[in-house]
């Protein structure tokens, strides 16, 4: 009897170890949850592709720095300094005074780009910036640097302004539009040849063409200071030769015309000079519409209508003052997203103090916040 309950023993012993083995053997098999172990390879730390630096591109007007390499050498150290790839520099011309040099420069892909030249050539690189999200930098270049001085950005140290413009945020400002109908071709009386080669703006061609402008449009005496203030008197002297100018000109003619507001009826004027803008400040800082803003949506429009020298005096006291008071028939001003100017007869037209050409009509619209452009 023990014997026989040995044997049973031994032999359930021997199936419990033939079933474990069993058992053993089909969890062994791989399966879908099987862990595979990863090749040697695997263990090596992947190669990373170091973060691709910035570019900014620069269209820069050649012709009004006398010495290039300085600052190209400025705005390569500056890019170093922040660890920027070195900025493509790309000279305007006569023929394609900016829009074209900027519309090529988004097309490669930079993450930013400046206008280096006077007011003009901020309007016309602005012209192909204007609702893309390529934000423009401002660089210090002309007589006035209008749209920079409204905006409270550099404009006596180059290096300093292409910082701001890298490192500086985003702001969206509104871009205005200027159609002339039935433009003639126009050049100052006393322009040379030089002053037409070397100017930032962009000649009128049919009357279908949208003209942007971030600062100001304007006809009569507006207009007259800026076709008669010669490159070479704004080089010697600086912005003062504006006001040489409109001192020669202040009690010149009055213009007649007719301005309707946002498609309203038009109110017939003797003025000086009608002024729309997106900005307010001019040449010389003084705030000629201290209501403006850059990014409010609506343009400005101011008509300047003194009668002789008392009524300048009351007029320029009204506005140093930044008078805002009750509208008089020497100084009107007015709000609107479209403006009309029709005069009796053709009249230069300036934007952003470039004469683009005659006309007897002008319709200026605006297109709300459409730029970036980096400020502090």
């Amino acid at each position: 009897m023990p014997n026989t309950v040995m044997l049973l023993g031994a032999l359930a012993f021997v199936g419990f170890l033939l079933v474990a083995a069993v058992l053993l053997g089909i969890n062994s098999r791989p399966g879908r949850h099987a862990r595979i172990r990863p090749h040697r390879d695997s263990f090596r730390q992947a190669t990373v592709e170091p973060p691709r630096k910035k570019r900014a591109a620069v269209i820069i007007n050649p012709t009004k720095f006398d010495d290039l390499a300085t600052v190209r050498a400025t705005l390569a150290a500056v890019a170093t300094g922040l660890d920027w790839d070195a900025p493509l520099i790309v000279e305007t011309t006569k023929e394609d005074p900016g829009a074209g040099q900027a519309s090529a420069a988004v097309a490669e892909g930079v993450d930013l780009v400046c206008s280096l030249g006077g007011d003009g050539t901020v309007r016309n690189v602005a012209s192909a910036l204007a609702g893309t999200s390529t934000p423009l930098g401002l660089l210090p270049g002309g007589t006035g640097n209008l749209l920079a001085r409204n905006l409270e950005l550099p404009v006596s140290d180059l290096a300093e302004a292409f910082r701001v413009a890298c490192t500086g945020r985003n702001r969206a400002i509104d871009v205005a539009y200027a159609v002339l109908a039935q433009p003639d071709s126009f050049a100052p009386a006393n322009a040379s040849k030089a002053d037409a080669s070397t100017s930032d703006s962009s000649t009128s061609e049919s009357p279908s063409v949208e003209h942007a402008f971030l600062v100001m449009a304007g006809v009569g005496l507006d207009a007259t200071i800026m076709s008669e203030t010669t490159e070479e008197a704004k080089a010697k002297i600086g912005w003062p030769a504006y006001a040489a100018t409109g001192f020669r000109n202040f009690l010149g003619p009055r213009l007649k015309a007719h301005v309707s507001i946002d498609g309203g009826p038009a109110t017939s004027v003797l003025a000086q000079t009608v002024l729309v803008g997106n900005c307010g400040r001019i040449t010389g800082g003084i705030n000629l519409m201290p209501d403006a803003e850059p990014d409010d949506g609506v343009l400005d429009c101011v008509i300047l209508a003194p009668k002789g020298f008392p009524g300048w005096v009351n007029v320029t006291a009204r506005v140093l003052t930044q008078h805002r008071g009750t509208r008089t028939e020497r100084l009107q001003r007015h709000t609107a997203t479209t403006v009309t100017i029709t005069t009796d007869k053709p009249q230069a037209v300036q934007l952003d103090g470039d004469v683009i050409g005659e006309t007897r009509e002008i319709r200026v619209r605006i297109a709300p916040r459409s730029l970036l452009v980096r400020s502090t």
